[in-house]
This record gives C-alpha cells, sequence and structure tokens, in this order.
C-alpha cells in the first residue's frame, strides 16, 4: 500500500473480499446482458487513480475489461473534433472500459498547463455535457470519480516517488510543475463540476488521503449504483477425471531451476 492508512494490509484485503465477490457478479451481469460500462477517473498526481484501476482490473476478467490511458495527442489527432480519440475506445456490448485520466484532461492539466486556450477550454465545457448525454442516451452506464488527496499528502506520494526506484518512472517534468500549482487545479476542478455535474452523468468525489479506504470507498458506490446484477449462476458439468492425475512429462526441455527461496521463519509457540 502507498503511504498510510487507518488499514493494514490484512485488514485492507480482508474487507476488499466481500466487495470483490461482488464486482465478479456485476462484470456477470454487463457480460450476459450486453452492458456498456464506462468508468472515468480523474484527480490530482498521486491521488490514487493507478491504484484503484488495478483493483477493478485485478479482479475481472481482461477480455472483458480494459484500461484506456491514453498517450499525449499526435499532430493528426490534434486536428479532429476534441472528443473523437476517446470515442474509439468506447466499450461494446458487454465490455467494461477504465479511462485513467480522460477527455477532461482539456478542463485539468491542459487548462493550468497552458496546452489549451481559454476558448478551447471553454467550448470543451460547453460541449461535454452534450457529448456525454450523447453516451447515456445510446445505453452507456457512466460513472465519473474525482479522486482527491491535500497538498501535503501529495507532497509524501511525489517525494515516495522520488526516493523510491520502483517508482522513479512515474515521475515527471509535468509532476514537477504540478507542485507550483495546486490552488490553479482546484480552480479547474471547481469550474470542471460546476459546467460538467449533470443528472444524468454526475460527479462523485472520493476522499482518497487515505488511498486503500478511498479504493474501497470507491468500488462500493460503483456497486451500488449498478442495478440489481443478481443472476443464477450457469451449471458446468465436472466430470471426474478417467484416471489418476498425470504429472508433468517433458522430452525437449526440462524445467530451469526453481528459485532458491529462505526457508519460513519458525513461529515462537507462546508460552
Amino acid at each position: 500500500m502507498s503511504g498510510t492508512s487507518r488499514l493494514t494490509e490484512e485488514e485492507y484485503l480482508e474487507l476488499l473480499k466481500p466487495l470483490a465477490k461482488e464486482l465478479a457478479a456485476m462484470a456477470r451481469w454487463v457480460a450476459e446482458t450486453n452492458q456498456r460500462v464506462v468508468i472515468v477517473f480523474e484527480g490530482r498526481d498521486t491521488a490514487g487513480k493507478g491504484g484503484s484501476i488495478d483493483m477493478f482490473a485485478r479482479l475481472l476478467n481482461p477480455r472483458q475489461c480494459r484500461v484506456v490511458a491514453l498517450p499525449s495527442p499526435s499532430e493528426r489527432e490534434r486536428s479532429q473534433w476534441y472528443f473523437q480519440r476517446y470515442v474509439e475506445h468506447m466499450p461494446a456490448a458487454g465490455e467494461i472500459v477504465l479511462f485513467d485520466r480522460s477527455w477532461y484532461n482539456r478542463a485539468g492539466v491542459e487548462r493550468v498547463m497552458g496546452f489549451a486556450s481559454p476558448e478551447q477550454v471553454q467550448d470543451f465545457l460547453n460541449a461535454t455535457p452534450q457529448f456525454e448525454r450523447h453516451l447515456t442516451d445510446d445505453g452507456i452506464l457512466l460513472f465519473k470519480y474525482w479522486l482527491c488527496c491535500d497538498q501535503s499528502v501529495q507532497e509524501e506520494r511525489f517525494l515516495n516517488r522520488l526516493n523510491n526506484p520502483t517508482k522513479r518512472w512515474k515521475l515527471s517534468s509535468i509532476d514537477l510543475k504540478a507542485r507550483e500549482h495546486y490552488d490553479d487545479y482546484t480552480e479547474a476542478r471547481e469550474l470542471m463540476l460546476a459546467a460538467t455535474n449533470t443528472d444524468y452523468a454526475p460527479w462523485t468525489l472520493v476522499d482518497f488521503n487515505d488511498q486503500p479506504l478511498g479504493r474501497l470507498t470507491l468500488l462500493r458506490d460503483v456497486l451500488d449504483r449498478i442495478p440489481d446484477t443478481e443472476l443464477p449462476m450457469a451449471e458446468i458439468p465436472w466430470p471426474p477425471l478417467k484416471g489418476p492425475p498425470h504429472k508433468e512429462r517433458y522430452r525437449v526441455l526440462e524445467p530451469i531451476e526453481s528459485y532458491r527461496a529462505p526457508a519460513p521463519k519458525k513461529r515462537a509457540h507462546a508460552k
């Protein structure tokens, strides 16, 4: 787990178990009833988007669930209708798509960092409710989440990335500049929420100062907003093997030597 939390790793995993079962049932309902689900993850750098998306992706069939994390637009894409490159990633029947950042880049990083003009940002804010109306009118279940964290927590997580070799890859020049624009991102978010929080595509803000607790909160909210997903489990015939189970046999190559894991430490018996 990243950062401090009220929950231990064991407590988090224990609380996740029943939610994971519900999520699996929800995914089966999506597949068997040909639903289409889009979940948008937005928020400040280090808020916990990646960990939340990984929580969903690890629990779902990768053939059904896709993660979309688009890079900066190409020259050709910059000449297209702004929403065009996102539309092609919308789900087909039975699919769940998780957007790791989304078309809302224009209202956030592009606005704050000057990658889009004020006119382009305003056009985006005007057009987005209509765009999302088309999605929901077509039957897509659209959920939009903003992950919140205080600047002190963000700074702690930035330092963790800076000093942890396994997380250094997450740092970028944009992250360094983002530290100087915490209040600007707050203002951009508030303008975005005011313009794009609608009854058919509402925003949900989740406190992610405690990331494990935030993930559980977000997952519980998604499950509560999906219709009744209880479907009977299909009967699958599972006859016994016709004989004793076989061991692996090799003719061409042998497996490499197994990793030499240290022997487990013996637990001291309580007197």
